[in-house]
């Protein structure tokens, strides 16, 4: 969420760089609510005045035993105004809150504006063996996608779609196996050698967290809903005898959600940070926004699995942290041989809470084209306002956490990655070195 403090001082500053967004702020509305709020804590401040002054005079009149009954009529209807200003108060800050919360970050000014993906920059690539063009050298076949390689070794859709519907796979034999190795791999990777802390989260959150984290209101209908909240019959007392409110319950599209949210109303030690997390969930999306792209295969689907990276850190190292993590999604990529390019995204192609944010992209011979398969941001505070995340800094006040998220990677994609990378003019692929302990030594798949 804003600050609302910034928006007081700079609102000038704050409209252009969303305007850089695509994004047109209603400085109207803002201005009539801070008028508002301004104009009910000019009032609030001068009866709190008043009724001190008040009680001071009910004082003195009783010690000189003077009758003080008109002056303490006056005064016994001071709280009763106070308290429909309070009510007031909170009326306007509830609007301006939920109106923010629709809001996206402002993006930093390393930022390039732009309006869509083609205006995103290319920081650098890793590609072993490049053709004349850069693009990694052809495989001197024509190359078959990952749904007609990965048929053989057990990917099925036809059985996905029996039991599920449309976006879903089902892997059996050799390529769950693959799958499943891609996943034990990325892991190892971040918390042995990265300095992650591994962690299981549930797979199911309530809409507090979502909105914390800034999956909801914007992104509802990218969200499956599980369960709503319950009536007043409802249970509201947990296992160990606390009373809670029952909330609308969604499934997870990220363990971004989760992880990050470990920090939510909390004051967090100095020495406690940096936090580095990481899961391997999976994921759930409805892509209500997909329009019917890439519906072959296992690019875009309803479920799937990722490694997900986050950093919760002080606001002075969350873009050393960006750049540190990049480089933790670049390893898992070298490590595999995979080519790969890094982008800085414009201003109109980031996503809703992040202030920058670097795509990773993936080659893909079969689409002769770069496929996005790891996105890490930085979202500096605008998580943390929402979630109340803070610690305490070195002069012992409250401040504000950067939160930072990432994938590491995303393990459908990677498979697919694996698969067309890796096949043979036969059909069968060759295993990545450093998977294959995790196979059980094979080095070819369907030889």
């Amino acid at each position: 969420m804003l600050d609302p403090t910034l928006l007081r001082k700079e609102l000038q500053t704050v409209v252009d760089r969303l305007k850089s967004r695509g994004v047109d702020f209603d400085t109207e509305r803002f201005n009539a609510l801070e008028s508002r709020r301004k104009a009910v804590q000019t009032e609030t401040e001068s009866l709190q005045a008043k009724r001190n002054a008040l009680a001071k005079q009910i004082g003195q009149l009783k010690a000189k035993g003077e009758d003080a009954s008109a002056v303490m009529a006056e005064s016994q209807a001071v709280p009763v105004r106070l308290k429909q200003l309070e009510e007031e108060l909170a009326e306007v800050q509830g609007s301006l809150n939920e109106w923010l919360m629709a809001i996206p970050n402002l993006p930093h000014a390393s930022v390039p504006v732009g309006g869509s993906s083609d205006e995103n920059v290319e920081v650098r690539r890793w590609v072993p063996q490049a053709g004349a063009d850069g693009n990694p050298a052809p495989l001197g076949f024509e190359p078959k996608d990952h749904v007609t390689l990965g048929e053989p070794l057990g990917l099925d859709f036809d059985m996905a779609a029996k039991l599920s519907g449309a976006r879903y796979a089902f892997m059996r034999g050799p390529i769950a196996r693959l799958h499943r190795a891609l996943a034990q791999f990325m892991l190892d990777l971040q918390t042995n050698v990265h300095g992650y802390t591994e962690c299981y989260t549930p797979y199911i959150v309530n809409a507090s967290t979502l909105y914390g984290t800034g999956q909801l209101p914007k992104f509802k209908d990218d969200m499956f809903a599980v369960s709503k909240g319950g009536g007043d019959d409802d249970p509201k007392v947990d296992e160990q005898g606390k009373s809670y409110a029952r909330e609308d319950q969604y499934l997870i599209s990220t363990s971004e959600i989760t992880l990050t949210s470990v920090a939510r109303d909390s004051i967090l030690a100095d020495a406690d940070l940096p936090l580095r997390l990481t899961a391997h969930t999976p994921c759930f999306r409805s892509e209500a926004g997909s329009g019917g792209r890439d519906t072959r295969g296992m690019i875009r689907q309803h479920q799937f699995d990722k490694v997900e990276m986050v950093q919760i850190v002080r606001p002075d190292t969350s873009y050393d942290a960006l750049e540190q993590m990049v480089g933790h999604a670049e390893k898992v990529l070298q490590l595999l041989g995979l080519p790969y390019r890094v982008m800085l995204l414009c201003t109109g192609d980031m996503g809703f809470g992040s202030a920058k944010t670097y795509d990773l992209e993936v080659w893909l011979p079969a689409q002769n084209t770069w496929r996005e398969i790891s996105s890490v941001s930085n979202c500096e505070n605008f998580q943390a306002r929402r979630m109340q995340a803070r610690f305490r800094n070195a002069q012992g006040k409250p401040e504000f956490v950067h939160t930072l998220n990432g994938s590491g990677l995303a393990v459908g994609r990677a498979l697919v990655a694996v698969l067309e990378n890796g096949q043979q003019a036969d059909g069968s692929i060759v295993v990545p070195e450093v998977l294959r302990p995790y196979m059980g030594g094979i080095e070819v798949l369907g030889d």
